[in-house]
């Protein structure tokens, strides 16, 4: 069903890498440093970020084979993964800055009287410190990350018990995303979901994606919504 803007809603939950912050240099430094260790060729800051999108652990898998699906030996994954926690623990917030327009909106849906919460399937030890080293931290009433849960997106579990925690319907519940895990949280939620075009879609457009709006930045998705 079409929606109609300004769009009713009474909470907003927002996605953390490629949405509220650029995060790609501090996760492709901890991937390049993570490779040299390793001995394996390097990698460039372009080809890392169409990695991003599916979680640390994908990540890392994608720098070891230097493919998108491939799996890697499971001993050498088994070695790389607590090396680059141990990089990225460190330069978790080195160079991530939230987006222009992130702060502006937060302030909009925070005076509208909305409910904000931040869902991400960054591992907790990593979502904390870097919303609290980039000031982010006391915009949000709950944060949901990929191991709150039993299940992480694209599951519609964060989504639902973010429904229930604030006590609204899911079409009340708008999420704002940046990936194909977002639109397929949403859509099997049966939340509302907006994408804005410059994270970390795994290097693909998301106007291809199943969404109700494209949104340039966080600001102007502040300006399509009211509450409810």
């Amino acid at each position: 069903m079409a929606l109609t803007f300004p769009l009713p809603i009474k909470a907003v939950v927002i996605d953390l890498d490629g949405t509220l912050l650029d995060t790609a240099e501090d996760l492709a430094d901890s991937a390049m440093a993570m490779a040299a260790d390793l001995g394996l060729p390097p990698v460039d800051l372009a080809t890392v970020k169409t990695y991003i999108g599916n979680g640390v652990s994908r990540l890392v898998k994608r720098v070891l084979v230097r493919d998108m699906e491939a799996e890697p030996d499971k001993e050498l994954f088994a070695r790389a993964m607590p090396i680059y926690e141990k990089h990225y623990a460190e330069w978790v917030a080195r160079k991530s800055r939230p987006f222009p327009g992130v702060v502006e909106s937060l302030q909009a849906f925070k005076a509208m009287g909305l409910h904000v919460a931040c869902i991400t399937n960054k591992a907790e030890r990593f979502t904390l410190p870097l919303l609290k080293d980039t000031g982010l931290f006391p915009f949000f009433e709950i944060i949901l990350s990929g191991d709150s849960l039993p299940e992480r997106k694209p599951s519609p579990l964060p989504l639902l018990h973010a429904c229930q925690y604030f006590g609204v319907e899911p079409a009340e519940l708008l999420l704002i995303g940046d990936s194909l895990n977002d639109t397929q949280a949403a859509r099997a939620a049966g939340c509302p979901v907006f994408c804005v075009p410059y994270g970390y879609n795994r290097g693909r457009p998301v106007a291809e994606l199943d969404l109700d709006a494209v949104v340039p930045t966080l600001a102007d998705a502040s300006k399509l919504v009211v509450k409810k």
